[in-house]
């Protein structure tokens, strides 16, 4: 598939152009960009841009079960424990707030499975770690508000998990919850290789849990990841790339990331895009950014185009 290019690209390319024609009499050309093949293809639409001032440092982001058509996103570093729920148009429907939690630096949010069943439970994970200075980090669980009204809500049954990293401090900002298991799966993203770890279902509330260590990925500054619903397909990005695993029967999520060389898929790069989600349909996913530069939150939707 051609790529379409970004306007920095397309900035880029035409100074390369002018650069060439002067000097070289007008007989080089810009380098051509390598085509690359795609794990599936896609369709980019722009779904609408976020209304809501306040959510100014997106940092998650994933699509609601429990209210169709809706999202759930919260700011990095700096703000108040308080989630956000919003439409495919960038309305926004609700602020929730977590009942006065510690937000030091919230980077991911997940949904999936918890102790009732048949109940979906949010995870946001406060574990950014720039500096690796704090030893314990905290996911905190709550079940999925249904949206009833807009305006804000007060959430005071939030549980906290806390964990250890099994080999030092480190800066992680990708949550992706297994909806086949309820296990909590754990991306790092400092090291030239990012760092897979995994909180066992249950989690325990009465002690530090320590994570476990399952290996390393090719993948660098991992910033969002997400699971599809039916557990079938792992999502993972950085600022510039989104990363793809199938996953096959009776793998775990390790075994599906360590055995295969994750495949690519097209993205639109964002100002600073921190957030990844999948459809629950699994017929394409959905990318937020932090605004940067005057450029405003946009959530846009990669349909895929093999189903």
């Amino acid at each position: 598939m051609l790529k379409p290019r970004t306007l920095y690209q397309c900035l880029t390319a035409g100074l390369l152009l002018g650069f060439f024609a002067c000097n070289n009499n007008n007989e080089s050309k810009a380098p051509e960009e390598p085509d690359i093949e795609y794990a599936f293809e896609t369709a980019l639409t722009k779904e609408g841009t976020l209304a809501n001032e306040e959510i100014n440092e997106a940092s998650g982001l994933v699509a609601s079960r429990s209210n169709v058509g809706m999202f759930w996103t919260h700011n990095d570093s700096g703000d108040t424990s308080r989630i956000f729920l919003f439409d495919k148009e960038g309305k926004n429907l609700a602020t929730y707030y977590l009942n006065e939690l510690p937000a030091r630096d919230w980077e991911d949010i997940a949904l999936g499975k918890g102790p009732e069943e048949g109940v979906h439970y949010l995870y946001i994970a406060e574990m950014g770690d720039n500096n690796a200075q704090y030893d314990t980090k905290h996911i905190y669980r709550l079940k999925e508000p249904v949206w009833d009204a807009e305006g804000e809500h007060l959430v005071n049954e939030v549980e906290d998990i806390q964990f250890v990293y099994p080999d030092g401090k480190r800066d992680a900002e990708a949550l992706m919850a297994d909806p086949l298991t309820g296990d909590l799966w754990i991306v790092s993203k400092r090291e030239e290789k990012n760092r897979i770890y995994r909180l066992p279902s249950p989690h325990s509330l009465d002690t530090v849990i320590v994570a476990e260590y399952y290996g390393e990925i090719p993948v660098h500054n991992s910033n969002g990841g997400d699971i599809s619903a039916n557990g079938t397909e792992i999502l993972l990005k950085n600022y510039d790339k989104i990363f793809y695993w199938p996953r096959a029967e009776n793998q775990t999520v390790a075994e599906a990331l360590l055995s295969q060389v994750p495949q690519e898929l097209y993205y639109e790069v964002e100002p600073q895009g921190e957030a990844i989600a999948w459809d629950p349909s699994g017929n394409g996913f959905y990318t937020l950014s932090e605004e940067r530069s005057n450029v405003e939150a946009v959530l846009y939707y990669y349909e895929r185009l093999d189903k």
